[in-house]
């Protein structure tokens, strides 16, 4: 047997050996949905049920109007919550927080505690709720301490509804929290989310109030899909750069990729949909409201997505169901790839965040029956366009990291230049406000005619939906379509948050002026939102995002292009941007440059371990391989002569392969010399030789293995090619 055999058992086991999933699942026995949902989740309802009626209502009005937390309350609550989770099996707790690795952190207590007496007896008391003290000392903080101040403390956000995680082994109570140093400084990214959520409130209320509706509190409203691949997990397991860097360093295009354009929305694969059936189950459990689920545009790619949430609920949800797919799959054999770009040559996978906000009743980025008749519409419409124009760059930071950079300004869409679309009935609205000061007519939707008796007359859309835009108005909200598949929301909808905020802000300075100069309120937002179009209009396009005519169009209206994540992040730490979250009170100097440092250390170590990684997987696997097939070539060949054969065909293969070997060693050397200068000693300086040598170095590298990945016979190339990872099922 070839030493390399295993490869083609892996190959066998994932076409008869895996898991089987009627097995595997009991998702797919018949299941009330309705009594499931949620039923893992110690939300209202519970809280309702088992919370004297004094204490329920104080802690409702702390969630809904923001009271402060009576210390009695969270007593109450922690006798509820114990009892509630040790009925289902729960003998543990954490405070699930999330710090800024961009993943979800715990550390699990025992509810039993010794009496001293040999006994034990369960017990968690409010100050157990509300407060937690995890070693922070090896969690990033970006220079807000020392790595020898160990201390920091956990939370406990009431706003987000703790839960049980079930496993074979038992259950364990998550409590959501925010996570901050011994000297008050956000270390997590909930706490910011929750600050930006308050400052969009605050604002928005005052802009109700101007514009003669009833002033109710806001919420932003967040829906993440997500897309992801799937991989056998045998061929996973041989694949090094896939264990360490979540994507594939090397690796040729198959002859058959995506041009059929035959995966996208087909028939889900069975053994995938077994395994999405179990997903939504435990996501159901847990009350993330998934709703969407089907293949995406790559062969091995999927999506599934939930309806909107308030933002803080939606990004808890969000990290729940990257975890949730990361878990079940191993029970399918199969492993969840959350990576942009874990395959060269396909679609990569993104994360569109769907944003909105408004009151219980009315969301305020919804349109009347006739948009232009919607002044308060086109109000908070104009405020979204003025943050994006006056914050292009930091739409593009909250979205800029190692994974994202395949994708941005690279192979696929949305670019890096950051514009917005509007579609042709709003952008026609804003064009008659800017000419003339009103909108007298609409772009009416209509109805759409399909041409058979047979089928409905369907409503028509005024304006198309633009798949190539990074942020995009959708019918009642904005989809920010530029983010990574593997990163949290919760930055991201910071940003949208805090620069909205600041936007509302400054358009309701300019309408009091207007409206304590004389003017009723209708011409006062007519003078208004005609001279603010001209603010913005320089960000607005409905055209092709993919064009280069695009590229040079956006250069022209002074449009940034920041093509990869070292250009981006300085942006984050610039004055303009430092006074505004400071204004609004949603990260201090000091909490933002944190981040910067972190943002940059995290670049960084990610192309470090892809540029090591590469290098020891050329060296110990490929190398080899190569070297093997020519010394079969050359043993052939001398075989051939002496008998006499013809061995032209045979010696030219040979030289071939045997050149690329050359071309291997030398871009090899070159390699590892750059992965031993990491460029300086603070982290700026490591991470831009990262990306002015460690990359280049690599796709050197990876240029040859691909070359002889196409000439080294099947049987001897030691890793899964993109054929089996993506087609084999």
């Amino acid at each position: 047997m070839s030493v390399l055999a295993p490869r083609f058992d892996s190959l066998a086991a994932a076409r008869y050996g895996s898991p089987d999933a009627t097995d595997a699942s009991s998702a797919s026995t018949r299941i009330d949905l309705q009594k499931v949902f949620g039923e893992n989740v110690f939300g209202l309802t519970q809280m309702k049920a088992r919370l004297p009626k004094g204490v329920y209502r104080t802690l409702l009005s702390t969630l809904q109007d923001g009271s402060p937390l009576n210390p009695g309350v969270a007593e109450a609550v922690a006798v509820s919550m114990r009892e509630w989770a040790m009925e289902r099996g729960a003998t543990h707790f954490t405070h699930w927080f999330q710090p800024l690795t961009g993943a979800t952190a715990e550390k699990h207590d025992s509810f039993l505690k010794p009496t001293g007496d040999g006994r034990a007896i369960t017990e968690f008391s409010g100050s157990a709720l509300v407060q937690g003290e995890p070693d922070a000392s090896s969690f990033p903080s970006g220079g807000l301490r020392a790595t020898f101040e160990a201390r920091g403390y956990t939370a406990w956000d009431p706003t987000s509804p703790a839960f049980l995680i079930e496993g074979p082994g038992g259950a364990y109570l998550c409590i959501p929290t925010a996570f901050a140093s011994w000297a008050g400084d956000a270390l997590d990214k909930k706490t910011p989310l929750l600050r930006s959520i308050h400052a969009l409130d605050t604002q928005a209320r005052r802009a109700l109030g101007l514009l003669g509706g009833e002033v109710k509190p806001v919420r932003a409203t967040l829906g993440a899909e997500q897309e992801f691949f799937l991989v056998d997990q045998e061929f996973f397991y041989r694949r090094p750069d896939l264990m360490t860097a979540g994507r594939t360093v090397f690796g040729t295009k198959p002859p058959k990729g995506q041009e059929m354009d035959d995966h996208y929305f087909g028939s889900i694969p069975p053994r995938v949909l077994e395994y999405m059936n179990e997903v939504e189950l435990e996501l159901y459990k847990l009350g993330v409201p998934v709703t969407t689920r089907h293949n995406e545009v790559a062969p091995g790619q999927f999506e599934m997505a939930p309806i909107y949430e308030d933002a803080n609920t939606a990004a808890d949800h969000q990290q729940l169901t990257m975890s949730t797919l990361r878990r079940v799959a191993r029970k399918y054999g199969l492993v969840c790839l959350l990576h942009e770009k874990p395959f060269q040559g396909v679609n990569g996978s993104g994360k569109h965040l769907n944003w909105s906000f408004g009151t219980d009743d009315h969301n305020m980025l919804e349109p009347g029956d006739t948009p232009h008749d919607n002044m308060k519409f086109l109000f908070f419409s104009s405020a979204v366009l003025r943050a994006v124009a006056r914050h292009q760059d930091l739409l593009r930071v909250a979205v800029a990291h190692a994974g994202n950079d395949h994708r941005l300004g690279a192979n696929e869409a949305p670019p890096a230049i950051m514009s917005a679309f509007l579609g042709d009935q709003l952008q026609d609205i804003f064009e008659q406000l800017a000419e003339a000061g009103e909108a007298k007519r609409s772009k009416e939707s209509g109805l759409m005619g399909l041409g058979v008796d047979i089928l409905p007359t369907l409503p028509k859309h005024a304006g198309d939906r633009n798949r190539t835009s990074p942020f995009a108005f959708t019918g009642n909200k904005w989809e920010f379509r530029a983010l990574g598949s593997s990163q949290s929301i919760s930055f991201p909808a910071t940003v949208l948050n805090t620069i909205v905020a600041e936007a509302i802000d400054e358009l309701c300075d300019t309408l009091e002026k207007e409206l304590e100069g004389g003017d009723d309120l209708d011409t006062a937002l007519q003078r208004l939102l005609g001279r603010e179009i001209h603010k913005f209009k320089h960000v607005i396009f409905n055209g092709d995002n993919y064009s280069d005519e695009w590229v040079e169009e956006a250069e022209r209206r002074g449009l940034l292009n920041l093509r990869n994540t070292m250009d981006a992040l300085p942006y984050l730490v610039s004055d303009k941007n430092k006074a505004l979250f400071e204004k609004y009170g949603v990260l201090s100097h000091r909490e933002l440059e944190s981040r910067y440092e972190i943002y940059v250390e995290q670049y960084f170590m990610t192309i470090n371990i892809e540029g090591e990684g590469g290098q020891h997987m050329a060296q110990t696997m490929i190398l080899p391989a190569a070297a093997r097939y020519l010394s079969e070539l050359l043993n052939t060949a001398e075989r051939a002569d002496d008998l006499g054969m013809k061995t032209d065909g045979i010696m030219q293969t040979a030289r071939r392969v045997n050149d690329l070997v050359d071309q291997l060693v030398e871009r090899l050397d070159v390699l590892a010399e750059q992965n031993q200068e990491l460029g300086g000693d603070d982290v700026v300086s490591k991470a831009t030789h990262m990306r002015e040598n460690i990359i280049p170095a690599l796709t050197a590298v990876r240029d040859v293995v691909d070359r002889l990945e196409r000439s080294v016979p099947d049987d001897l190339w030691p890793v899964p090619n993109y054929r089996d990872m993506l087609f084999v099922k």
